[in-house]
């Protein structure tokens, strides 16, 4: 009998080895089940808009060219870097926010904001700065956690904070240049016209926590251009701390070079922490006239002949009685300011120290939750710098120590709802993620 013919068969008979699967269905198989998203990196355009809010946010370019004020550009970049995160997730079929231990703390600390803002001093208040200010610095960390998630934006982000904070101190290098002082008592200088670094303290707090980032990408760089570059940045950021005459950026600025120096004697780039001994050594004929002598006052709070030390120990104080005594809710979000006019006198100042902030608005839970969520941050940067690769892994040092130069900088600035604390804290994560992903597929 002879066989059918080709094109006499159904066109849905099978053939002889129907069972065997070919390479072009291997691979559809395998684009069926390898589940793309869960490589991809988060949006292009989020991660761009993130960008350019921290560029309008330390710049704050609507001072120099008013009408930029009338666009709103902070307000608008960062909607659109929400929008297009959340849109992104959504279109991928996952959670807004990537799953972690600081991000479920954040949210717990947000809550229990709401949570006592029926029993503030001033309710309005309190709501107030928790829509004008602390919610706005929470989103912050919430999208550079989940925004910059591979190696690339996480050193394009640290490049970004490192140019903006050398931008920072030539202009305070400038206005002690050229006179540019304050009204206050101790005749110093006026720092960046912006929000985060028009105070001289404030200005010295922000460089000082890009600082080791800063460090970090001098030590991950091969090119001997762009060590010289990264250098000059150092030398500049220093300087900027100095002449701010900031007790508690000496301080945070002490810890830094020791917290490197301690960790670099080990290795073979131990010859940098002899150089920068040296470049100490050589710049102390050149420190500015009376900055020895107002460092001295940190030891002696009754030496300040213009009394801020003092006012600040006597608010410090204060705060302390007020948190023991009220240790559950304490006075409300930002409430702070009215217990010390109401216990020193109307001076409408801040307690300074970050940890008394929460402690008096927020009672010890508030207080609990940041310190929680402080550790937990540095433990991701830790595990960063354990598991990351070579560049990876000293940009996280470098956010680790940028995290243990602000838990000593809080003891000494109200920077509780600001935004300091939570960019380190989100390039912490960031780090974390970053590690994680490491050999992972990015699409």
């Amino acid at each position: 009998m002879r066989p059918e013919p080709l094109l006499m068969r159904p066109a849905f008979a099978p053939t002889p080895d129907w069972w065997r699967r070919t390479e072009a269905t291997k691979a559809l198989a395998v684009q069926d089940h390898v589940p793309p998203a869960k490589d991809a990196s988060a949006s292009p355009l989020a991660y761009g808009a993130l960008v350019a809010f921290t560029c309008v946010l330390l710049l704050a370019p609507q001072n120099v060219f008013p009408v930029l004020g009338r666009l709103r550009i902070a307000l608008t970049m960062g909607a659109i870097a929400i929008v297009a995160h959340v849109r992104d997730r959504w279109a991928l079929g996952l959670p807004v926010t990537r799953p972690g231990r600081e991000m479920t703390l954040a949210f717990w600390l947000l809550v229990w904001t709401m949570v006592t803002m029926p029993t503030s001093l001033w309710p309005g208040g309190s709501l107030g700065l928790l829509l004008d200010l602390f919610i706005k610095a929470l989103a912050v960390f919430w999208l550079i956690g989940n925004l910059v998630d591979t190696p690339e934006r996480l050193r394009g982000m640290v490049q970004t904070l490192t140019v903006l904070t050398v931008t920072l101190a030539l202009v305070g290098i400038s206005n002690y240049l050229s006179g540019v002082f304050g009204p206050t008592q101790d005749v110093r200088i006026v720092g960046y016209d912006a929000g985060l670094t028009r105070n001289p303290n404030d200005l010295a707090l922000m460089i000082n926590l890009i600082l080791p980032m800063t460090v970090a990408l001098l030590l991950s760089s091969s090119t001997l251009v762009v060590q010289a570059v990264l250098g000059f940045a150092v030398l500049l950021q220093v300087t900027a701390v100095v002449l701010t005459f900031s007790r508690a950026g000496f301080l945070t600025l002490a810890t830094t070079v020791s917290l490197f120096g301690l960790r670099l004697i080990r290795r073979p780039s131990r010859g940098l922490v002899f150089a920068a001994l040296f470049g100490v050594l050589l710049g102390l004929p050149f420190l500015p006239e009376g900055y020895a002598d107002r460092l001295l006052t940190i030891g002696s709070v009754d030496a300040d002949p213009t009394g801020s030390a003092q006012a600040r120990w006597s608010g410090t104080v204060a705060a302390f009685e007020h948190a023991v005594e009220h240790p559950l809710l304490g006075a409300g979000l930002g409430m702070n300011i009215l217990v010390l006019n109401e216990t020193v006198g109307a001076t409408w100042r801040h307690v300074h120290n970050t940890y008394l902030e929460y402690a008096v608005d927020l009672g010890m839970p508030g207080l609990v939750l940041f310190g929680l969520l402080l550790r937990s941050c540095w433990r991701s940067a830790v595990a960063a710098r354990a598991a990351g690769g070579l560049g990876t892994s000293q940009l996280a040092e470098g956010i680790e120590i940028s995290l243990l130069a602000f838990s000593v900088a809080a003891f000494f600035h109200p920077a509780a709802y600001e935004f300091y604390f939570y960019f380190v804290a989100g390039l912490a994560v960031a780090s974390r993620v970053v590690s994680e992903r490491k050999g992972q597929v990015v699409a």
